[in-house]
């Protein structure tokens, strides 16, 4: 920052980033959340159907996040 602004300046400044960056994570957790949620609910379905994935993993397929790519 500019030495031309002031203490009182610069402190707002860093606190007003830090708030902001503050609820952008929690927005981020809420968001990581529900991604968890929705992988679960596929992999119970999966268990469900029958696929078992950490055998798949176990016999050496690729993660299916690979596949994805």
């Amino acid at each position: 920052m500019p030495k031309d602004i002031s203490k009182e300046e610069q402190i707002g400044f860093h606190k007003g980033a830090l708030t902001t960056l503050a609820k952008e994570r929690e927005e981020m957790l809420k968001i990581l959340s529900i991604v968890e949620q929705l992988m679960q609910m596929h992999v119970k379905s999966l268990k469900d159907l029958g696929v078992d994935l950490q055998k798949e993993a176990q016999k050496g397929k690729k993660p299916i996040e690979d596949a994805l790519k």
